[in-house]
């Protein structure tokens, strides 16, 4: 043992990179949702890329740790505390025996990340230490961290040098409660009349309260779908189809009423037609949105989302050479 859960917050789970490979059962992959902010914490504490961390969502929780540890807090501007004392994030810290972290009210973005030196030692499910709360697999028993949980951290080797490596302001990023997501728009966005499909790209969405890692609800405007006699199995509904693999972060309209992006641990497949997929790096981006915050969405070709990926890979390892 070496963390034990004094207060849960509003949802901490275990996550890791994910589990991917089994999409084609029905499995998706779960894991971090701003991947950056995790594997970040991950470089500042010297563990391997995939080693398991919390993902905290809105509102922190308190730990106690029965052990010292090596510890780093990055991602949302989540304030935290350790001993009621403020500490610093992006930033390798020490605790010892009897610390408690707790946090102070968020200021922007949506989750917080806590990295631990050794990683979170729980067991593996289908190649992931990712929790998958909507059918209870995975993680901590399952579910989200509740009062008295007790969980282990791996062995870790000379993590202790490393307290007080910072990654460099220029790589921190900042949360805007108004971001602008790039989207490759296809799939199934012959679906949409071209007007509808250009409303989509104008319109200021808003963020609803159904936003969670299954997925993120927006209000703003309304779509209209090709009118067609819909063919067996696909519903009345225009914006149905028979079948659909879903991407993760790509974008169906139910309705024609209210946009949704998928995300981590959304069905990996259903019967509405999807209009276009939330580019990979700003899927993180989406991860730090909360309900009320305003959404643009902006159509880029696939070289811009590739350039994209390989300019964050090129920053990756950037920080990662930086805190070696």
């Amino acid at each position: 043992m070496a963390i034990r859960v004094k207060q849960p917050g509003l949802l901490t789970t275990v996550q890791d990179t994910g589990r991917f490979g089994q999409y084609d059962i029905g499995m998706p992959p779960s894991g971090a949702m701003d991947v950056f902010s995790y594997q970040v914490g991950n470089y500042l504490v010297g563990n391997e890329e995939g080693a398991a961390g919390l993902e905290m969502t809105y509102f922190g929780p308190e730990i106690e740790f029965t052990q010292d540890a090596v510890i780093a807090i990055t991602g949302a501007e989540l304030p935290p505390k350790i001993n009621g004392e403020e500490a610093a994030t992006w930033e390798t810290l020490a605790v010892e025996e009897g610390d408690v972290l707790s946090f102070d009210y968020l200021k922007s973005g949506a989750r917080s990340y806590l990295a631990i030196a050794g990683g979170i030692d729980v067991p593996i499910f289908m190649h992931s230490r990712s929790t998958y709360t909507l059918i209870g697999l995975g993680g901590h028993e399952g579910r989200a961290l509740q009062e008295g949980d007790e969980l282990k951290i791996g062995e870790s080797n000379g993590a202790s040098n490393r307290v007080g490596k910072r990654v460099n302001d220029d790589h921190i990023p900042t949360y805007s409660d108004s971001p602008e997501l790039r989207v490759i728009i296809g799939l199934a966005s012959y679906r949409l009349t071209e007007e509808s499909l250009e409303t989509f790209l104008n319109t200021e969405w808003t963020v609803t309260p159904d936003a969670d890692r299954i997925g993120y609800r927006y209000r703003g405007g309304e779509l209209e779908f090709v009118e067609r006699e819909q063919p067996a199995g696909a519903g009345a509904d225009q914006a149905n189809v028979v079948d659909f693999g879903y991407p993760v972060g790509s974008i169906q309209v139910p309705g024609g009423v209210e946009p949704i992006v998928l995300n981590n641990d959304a069905v990996t497949g259903g019967g509405y037609a999807t209009i276009g997929t939330v580019i990979s790096v700003d899927r993180d981006t989406l991860a730090q949105t909360k309900t009320n915050d305003k959404t643009h969405f902006r159509s880029v070709e696939l070289e811009e989302a590739m350039e994209a990926r390989a300019e964050r890979r090129r920053q990756m390892e950037d920080i990662k050479e930086a805190l070696s």
